[in-house]
């Protein structure tokens, strides 16, 4: 906000640096894909509005990548500088997360009725 350079450095590591194309992605998902829903056509389109939101769901997660990673990558001492490279405990954690977000995603779909039992009663 300051022109304060170590956030200027940061600003421009993540544009320029080694994890350019994260970014120059997430800005595209995040910042020019959701302007296509100017067009009318596009928004009576089911499959394009579809496409969209998957779109825009896989820019928030590199978002949130970014911030993370380069943060890790470019720390204040140059000595502990370098490239994120995922260990088994990352990708575990990853795949981990995923399978419970799918398990309650099914438990929740079992769970609660499809349709309105309301709707399903016989008015006598």
């Amino acid at each position: 906000y300051s022109a304060y350079p170590p956030e200027q450095y940061v600003i421009l590591n993540r544009m320029i640096g080694p994890y350019k194309w994260y970014y120059w992605s997430l800005i595209l998902a995040n910042g020019i894909v959701p302007q296509l829903l100017w067009f009318r056509k596009v928004r009576y389109n089911h499959i394009m509005l579809f496409l969209i939101a998957v779109v825009i769901s896989i820019g928030m997660w590199l978002e949130r990548f970014v911030i993370v990673i380069t943060s890790l990558s470019r720390d204040l001492l140059p000595s502990s500088w370098g490239m994120f490279h995922a260990t088994k405990w990352d990708w575990g954690l990853f795949i981990g997360t995923l399978g419970f977000f799918f398990f309650l995603l099914f438990v929740f779909l079992r769970v609660l009725p499809m349709i309105n039992v309301f709707e399903m009663r016989e008015l006598r």
